[in-house]
């Protein structure tokens, strides 16, 4: 993985590629490359980011048919060789593939008795000589796609250049594949928002179904064989696109663009009146939500941290049992799946495969998944059919910042509409509504008094490791500022329960060891107040995020307060210093804040 982009049409096909590849960057990778077609297929290709790419290019390269590829690398090392696209021993076929081919070493083996020479460590290269191969038997393109893909196993968004024909032919098993179509040209994409400058008018590949494109028609089918006519989907334009503006990076532009996100996700979704909340995507009454005997929420990574904040806020305000479950693991542990339970698949891409793949086996066992989700028109967004789309707008920077938030308000507000069918008072209701209108603003009041975030850079930046501890909703904002740390400034840190500290990880601390504190004003503080004492008696420094008033900043080495709010809600406040934290120490370790190392955006692979 990570992107794909491919063109076919009567402009040249080099700069509309590097243009796809440059709206794919947000996703994550380490090397890219394109090939172009004319009378030979071109291809060029270089670890690091498009601009080396671009570097390489000869001024002019002619040819109207192409694809390109990001590689977030899974199979090899990052390497030119290993690099995207192949091309086939005879050079007949170029491809680019997104996911994993399980069983790559069967083919590789199979290729290499028959003398093919490969020429890189991946898993995707061998499909290009399969497909060569298959080639031979009667001359067809579609063909030689569908019998490769009947000897493949595993996931697939694959594209297919060839060299005698004029022909892109794409597939999707696993991994997102759509189609673009515009005025005598064609064009494909693992996003469809690289598409939005070219075309409104997609059609969303499903798993296992395959397009043959050519510049003027698309044809569809089954990897079985089957013809079916395109659904078309009128991409919306909210999206847009996302410059920095006057912001050096992406992240700190999202930072301080949580306030008004947060005011996209609930405008229209709260009922003042009855002390509400109304998801009307959800497709669910109030006599329903009465019945529900537990909830289960799913994600990964910042989305998991945000689905513990929601289970909580389930149990507390409708009284039923909610347990989070981080994806990856959920399917391989052969879940008892009840079919009058609720399922929430939390994710801000829409893409992740760990996720998607948990929505499946439910779906599998008779259950059914509402999806929280940004993207519109994603993979689980399409997959679950009904749920939440959170309205974060686009987020370019690789570690989440105000998707998170935004998670978090949509189970606010699932919390709160559930609660009300059982547990929660009108005016408890109320109050929770007040609180969460108010949470834009108070965020806004924190941005312009940020507090000594700088002094927290000092005693964090050089660390060995750092610690985050938190109790009841704090834990999971513990978590997410822990994780915020690791992902962009590479600082190893550690996560608990404030309570769990003492179990084991106090072992770490030693003389000037940073520890993180999430603090509150709620039932939990004088038990998190004893948690600081006993990491203090180990010589611990303490950064604290606390309420402004509260006197337990007497208790810190560096106090950050955040405004009052209601207790249920404070991870929307007390977060914001976390993922402040953690941009300024990476910055100053001269990181790359908004394109860490290793990571990706949106993980299509398990």
């Amino acid at each position: 993985m990570c992107g794909i982009f491919g063109y076919l049409g009567s402009r040249q096909a080099s700069n509309i590629l590097l243009d796809g590849l440059r709206r794919l960057e947000y996703r994550g990778y380490d090397s890219t490359g394109i090939a172009v077609k004319d009378e030979t297929i071109q291809i060029y290709k270089k670890v690091g980011k498009v601009g080396d790419l671009e570097t390489i290019l000869p001024s002019q390269i002619d040819g109207t048919v192409g694809i390109a590829h990001t590689r977030w690398a899974t199979h090899g090392v990052v390497s030119d060789a290993n690099a995207h696209p192949h091309r086939s021993a005879n050079g007949k076929v170029v491809i680019v593939h997104n996911g994993i081919i399980e069983n790559t070493r069967q083919l590789r083996t199979s290729l290499t008795v028959q003398g093919v020479e490969l020429q890189s460590d991946t898993d995707s290269e061998a499909l290009a000589h399969v497909i060569e191969r298959e080639l031979s038997v009667d001359n067809n393109p579609e063909n030689a796609v569908r019998r490769t893909l009947h000897l493949a196993r595993g996931t697939w968004g694959l594209c297919v250049l060839f060299l005698e024909y004029d022909m892109i032919v794409c597939a999707r098993n696993g991994s997102p594949l759509i189609i673009g179509q515009g005025d005598g040209e064609m064009f494909v994409s693992s996003d469809p928002h690289a598409l939005t400058p070219y075309t409104q008018r997609v059609v969303f590949l499903e798993d296992g179904e395959m397009a043959t494109l050519t510049k003027n028609q698309m044809s569809l089918s089954t990897i079985k064989g089957k013809n079916f006519d395109p659904s078309i989907t009128v991409l919306e334009d909210d999206w847009g696109e996302s410059e920095l503006g006057e912001y050096p990076h992406f992240m700190l532009k999202e930072i301080y663009e949580q306030p008004d996100a947060l005011r996209h996700c609930i405008s229209g979704r709260l009922d003042r009146v009855r002390g509400n909340g109304r998801l009307g995507g959800l497709k669910l009454e109030p006599r329903d939500l009465a019945k529900v005997p537990h909830v289960r929420l799913l994600g990964c990574g910042t989305a998991f941290n945000a689905a513990e904040i929601g289970q909580m806020l389930i149990e507390k305000l409708a009284r039923i049992p909610a347990v989070a479950h981080i994806s990856s693991e959920f399917r391989h542990n052969d879940p008892v799946i009840n079919p009058n339970a609720l399922h929430f698949a939390v994710t801000q891409s829409g893409e992740t495969a760990d996720t998607l793949s948990a929505v499946k086996e439910i779906q599998l066992k008779g259950g059914s998944v509402y999806g929280v989700v940004n993207v519109v028109g994603s993979s689980i967004a399409r997959e679950c059919g009904k749920g939440v789309y959170i309205h974060s707008g686009p987020e370019q920077a690789v570690a989440s910042t105000k998707a998170f938030s935004n998670m978090v308000a949509a189970l606010s507000m699932f919390a709160l509409q559930v609660g009300r069918s059982r547990a929660t008072s009108k005016e408890q209701g109320k109050d929770l509504i007040n609180g969460l209108q108010q949470i834009p603003h108070l965020i806004e009041e924190y941005l312009e008094n940020q507090g000594p975030i700088l002094e927290a850079v000092e005693m964090i930046k050089d660390a060995k490791c750092v610690l985050f501890l938190g109790r009841g909703i704090s834990a999971p904002v513990a978590k997410e500022g822990a994780l915020k740390l690791m992902e962009i400034a590479y600082i190893p840190c550690l996560a608990y329960p404030a309570g769990e500290m003492k179990h084991g990880p106090i072992a770490l601390l030693e003389e000037g060891s940073p520890v993180v504190f999430i603090a509150p004003n709620d039932h939990v503080k004088v038990k998190t107040i004893s948690a600081m004492h006993e990491c203090k008696a180990r010589g611990a420094r303490i950064i604290l995020i606390h309420e402004e008033g509260d006197d337990i900043a007497s208790e810190a080495d560096i106090s950050i307060p955040v405004p009052q709010v209601h207790s249920l809600l404070s991870p929307l406040l007390t977060v914001i210093p976390t993922q402040l934290i953690a941009y300024h120490t990476a910055l100053a370790l001269g990181c790359n804040v908004d394109r860490p190392r290793n990571l990706a955006k949106s993980v299509t692979v398990e």
